[in-house]
């Protein structure tokens, strides 16, 4: 795919392309060392993580649920409370034993998941990654679950508990999501449900930023994408940002005209709420305000953030809890950022 033009008019960068001009040869030495050095570190805290011991339980309620019959209500109601509002009778969830939308919810969950064992996989291995990098965390009792495709709340994650709605994975085709806005559908795929765990963590661990600025944003869903790197290092870039492969080709190529669109429009420093809209919430495509939005992904001001945090943590021997706490600004400043070509 070619990268577009997204601003046709000739380009007069602005002072704030001053930070991004370094030395060539400077660039290229410390890129170089880099290279020789981040493999190795790469698999030696591999290794290290690998060792990290957890207890990681994993509970089926979904399965529980189905296979149950009125009797086992109550000793179901005591072992997960949280899952029955008080508020409701009994009678309530013995009619949802046999609910034809509960029971066919039941059997598709079945054929997606099975018995769960790679997701269960992947979670430790999640789990791990955090213990590693956050020692103090606690790791919660998972619980899968059925859930009336509630997608907003897919993914519940608090102190000590991990609820999963599984019925939110089964695939952006399913009948089930007959109806849904694509871009919604599209994001319920089961390649993303780690994913959407991960993110779930790092919202607890980011503060979201006081400071106004568009740049402040951008960086802020930057950091999340970042530490999603580094806690789940096997998936790949479009599983992280929940994008399509050719969504993600399309980010990476047009990744320099993007730049110089925000910097150009000098829209890094706004205060515009407005623009969250535009370039960070999701939607269907990133609104730009040109003719070809409709091919753009969603969301790319946070690709861009991503790329700024990137660019900042190869250049700078920083961790991830000093990461969490920097400003945008400063880390706009430090990283040298430069759009690959």
């Amino acid at each position: 795919m070619c990268p577009v033009n997204l601003n046709p008019v000739p380009l007069k960068m602005k002072w704030l392309l001053k930070y991004f001009r370094n030395p060539i040869g400077h660039g290229l030495s410390l890129a170089l060392i880099l290279m020789l050095t981040s493999c190795g570190e790469t698999d030696q805290t591999e290794a290290e993580i690998n060792k990290v011991a957890i207890d990681l339980q994993i509970s089926r309620f979904d399965q529980e649920f189905v296979n149950a019959d009125a009797a086992d209500i109550p000793e179901l109601k005591a072992t997960y409370p949280y899952l029955f509002p008080e508020q409701f009778p009994d009678s309530v969830w013995i009619a949802k034993l046999t609910d034809t939308i509960q029971v066919e919810l039941s059997e598709e969950v079945e054929k997606a998941f099975g018995n769960f064992k790679a997701e269960a996989a992947d979670l430790e291995s999640l789990f791990k990654h955090i213990k590693y990098y956050f020692p103090d965390t606690k790791i919660p009792h998972v619980v899968t679950l059925t859930s009336d495709v509630r997608y907003e709340n897919r993914i519940i994650l608090t102190d000590s508990l991990l609820l999963i709605g599984l019925d939110n994975y089964l695939g952006e085709d399913h009948h089930f999501y007959e109806g849904m806005q694509r871009y919604i559908a599209a994001s319920l795929n089961k390649e993303f449900l780690i994913s959407d765990v991960a993110s779930a963590f790092a919202k607890k661990v980011l503060s979201y930023p006081r400071n106004r600025t568009l740049l402040s944003r951008m960086v802020y869903y930057g950091k999340e994408l970042y530490l999603k790197d580094k806690l789940i290092p096997s998936a790949t870039d479009a599983q992280i940002i929940g994008y399509s492969q050719e969504q993600m080709d399309w980010a990476k190529a047009n990744e320099e005209q993007m730049w110089t669109y925000f910097v150009e429009r000098e829209l890094l420093y706004s205060t515009d709420t407005g623009l969250d809209r535009k370039f960070l919430d999701p939607a269907p495509f990133t609104k730009f305000g040109l003719e070809l939005d409709n091919e753009s992904p969603p969301r790319l001001g946070r690709y861009m953030g991503w790329q700024i945090v990137r660019a900042f943590m190869e250049k700078n021997e920083t961790d991830l809890q000093q990461l969490l706490e920097m400003s945008a600004d400063e880390i706009l400043k430090q990283s040298n950022y430069k759009p690959k070509r």
